[in-house]
């Protein structure tokens, strides 16, 4: 039916159900009979009332409204409308009192009929939907974990859609209250320890949990009790793909190995990094990795006048541009290819564009590659990374912001000893500079390029074996939103030189990563899928660190950002480090322990004519 045609039978409904009623009620009004004369009044009053009624009906949207998904909301637009009217004919009666009506009495039995009658039309419309999408229901037999607010949320989704083909049979819940209660018809039948029976006795082919805070240790037992009785699992998003767009609340996808890893949701503080990003120029390099598209992403809410795409890849830095063009609005965006190993194209780049704020994500971050390639590591960790903060120093670049890696901290490897010394760089080039110099310093984050997971997954996949390098290895873990939401946030607080390291929290176990990657693909370790352990690699550690023992850390605003406290770099160590590197990357031969042995002689402030003649004596 049109809307016109729709509204117009509506309003035509109303008016006579109204009158209807309003006949009836005088079995009231006359204590139990009907008189002409009666009729004769209320005719005349529906006359007038009734056109009223009608029009305050349209003011309050109830002709506007789908009544099929009636609520709480509807219910309460229908009790305005009755009040109105109810009200205006008390006026009219107050004023005519000829017509032989009692004003008051009148008026409440008008309301409580208009609000009967209005109400039991819409809502019988919503009943019926019930009942017949209750009756034609069919879909997979689903139980939801959960029956808090996003539980609800769910479920009334689910029921309102009968296209997903889900059919919600139980709940379970925790919450003692909520057990033996029922949400929209569909009982809580008790706590998540009785999931599997539950599953067992409803003929669960699904479950759904519908907890997007839930601790990982929750998760982790809902899909081992799903995988051992080969039942479906799916989840709703977290909050944090909520907030970004990555997902509406409502949409279910597979759980993920973030889902058992998930921590305290990171709270931010967007006045503070609106303050040097909202309508600045910013530039990032590596922009097309893993960090550095998820910066721009992140930046591009924030509202800068201009984001400035910088990478050496042509193809990643062309689907970032286009991903960004699509939510631009106002926001220029610019994509370069550029090499930061340059320094004439960085200054040439600073030069035309001019860029007020600085994310330096541009890296090689590979441990075993870089160890078989440590000239490229220098040239693009160690140099790459001056010539950008050079240009940015001489181009009056506001803030500057090095995306650094927990591996700097006492480096056994080519990759963390460049990027230790890449610190030291920009701390070196802030002293005396007017451009707040920072580095931010965190671990691994799922789901980056190259990453360990994405690798797992494929070995998986295959039917194994999922080779890990030791059984005892651990590494820190964090979500690649988190990680840049914090280091936004970090770069709020620079005031120059600083370290800041990122709260990764506990370590995780590769070995319990990957147990939980094959659970999660339905398969059981060990049985379906076999782990293998090949030792480990040149320059891994097994375990990371974030500061070293002499650094310690100071608290910041965030208790996330912690800032190291570190001794003053020695310009003059820096230097000489530098100058050796150089030589290696101009010989073409650079041998990785030195690489190593030169970052750590640079922090002691020592070369190496001092540490041949300490060592002679």
């Amino acid at each position: 039916m049109k809307k016109a045609n729709r509204m117009v039978f509506l309003a035509a409904v109303d008016g006579i159900s109204i009158y209807a009623a309003g006949l009836l009620g005088s079995t009231i009004i006359l204590n139990g009979g009907f008189s002409l004369e009666y009729i004769t009044v209320w005719t005349k009053l529906a006359l007038l009332i009734l056109p009223m009624q009608i029009m305050l009906n349209y003011y309050v949207g109830l002709y506007s409204k789908v009544w099929t998904y009636a609520s709480i909301g509807e219910l309460v637009s229908v009790l305005k409308a009755s009040t109105l009217g109810s009200g205006a004919l008390f006026v009219v009666l107050r004023f005519n009192p000829n017509l032989g009506m009692g004003s008051l009495r009148t008026s409440t039995l008008y309301w409580l009929l208009a609000t009967a009658v209005i109400g039991a039309l819409r809502f019988a419309m919503r009943i019926r939907r019930e009942i017949v999408v209750d009756a034609s229901a069919k879909g997979v037999r689903a139980l939801i974990v959960g029956a808090g607010d996003a539980g609800h949320m769910l479920l009334r989704e689910i029921q309102k859609h009968p296209e997903l083909k889900i059919k919600a049979v139980v709940l379970v819940d925790d919450e003692p209250s909520k057990q033996g209660m029922s949400i929209c018809n569909v009982p809580v039948v008790g706590p998540l320890a009785d999931l599997e029976i539950a599953i067992d006795e409803h003929d669960i082919k699904q479950v759904i949990l519908a907890m997007p805070t839930a601790k990982p240790e929750v998760v982790r037992r809902v899909v081992q009790s799903c995988t051992k009785l080969g039942v479906d699992v799916r989840t709703m998003p977290g909050l944090y793909e909520v907030i970004n767009g990555y997902y509406t609340p409502t949409r279910l996808r597979e759980v993920q190995i973030e889902d058992l890893l998930r921590r305290e949701v990171t709270k931010v503080d967007f006045a503070a990094i609106g303050s040097y990003i909202t309508g600045k120029r910013v530039l990032v390099t590596g922009a097309g990795g893993s960090i550095g598209s998820e910066l721009c992403r992140q930046i591009m809410g924030c509202g800068p006048a201009e984001i400035i795409l910088l990478g050496h890849g042509e193809n990643s830095i062309f689907n970032i541009h286009r991903e960004l063009l699509g939510k631009a609005g106002g926001i220029a965006v610019v994509p370069i290819i550029a090499d930061v190993q340059s320094p004439q194209r960085m200054k040439g780049v600073f030069g035309k564009h001019r860029p007020q704020v600085v994310f330096h994500a541009a890296a090689h971050k590979h441990v075993p590659l870089m160890e078989s390639n440590a000239v490229e590591a220098i040239k693009n960790n160690v140099w790459g990374t001056s010539n950008v903060a050079e240009a940015a120093s001489e181009y009056g670049v506001e803030r500057f912001v090095l995306i650094s890696s927990d591996k700097a901290v006492n480096p056994t490897n080519v990759m963390g000893a460049t990027k230790r010394a890449a610190e030291m760089v920009i701390q070196k080039i802030s002293l005396g500079s007017g451009t707040k110099f920072m580095a931010v310093r965190f671990g691994n984050v799922l789901g980056s390029r190259g990453s360990v997971v994405p690798i797992f997954k494929e070995q998986i996949a295959e039917g194994g074996p999922v080779t890990v390098t030791h059984p005892d290895m651990e590494r820190y873990f964090m979500t690649i939103p988190e990680a840049v939401s914090l280091v936004l946030q970090a770069g709020s607080m620079g005031q120059g030189g600083e370290v800041f390291v990122l709260d990764m929290g506990s370590p995780v176990k590769i070995t319990d990563m990957v147990r939980d990657l094959i659970a999660l693909s339905g398969l059981r370790p060990d049985v379906d899928i076999k782990i293998v352990y090949t030792g480990i690699r040149p320059g891994e550690k097994m375990y990371e660190e974030l500061l070293t023992a002499e650094e310690g850390t100071a608290a910041t605003k965030h208790k996330k950002i912690l800032v190291a406290k570190q001794a003053a770099v020695v310009v003059e160590a820096v230097n000489e480090m530098l100058a050796s590197l150089s030589q290696m990357v101009h010989g073409d031969c650079a041998n990785n322990a030195e690489v190593i042995k030169l970052t750590q002689l640079a922090l002691q402030s020592k070369s190496f004519e001092q540490v041949a003649a300490a060592e002679t004596q």
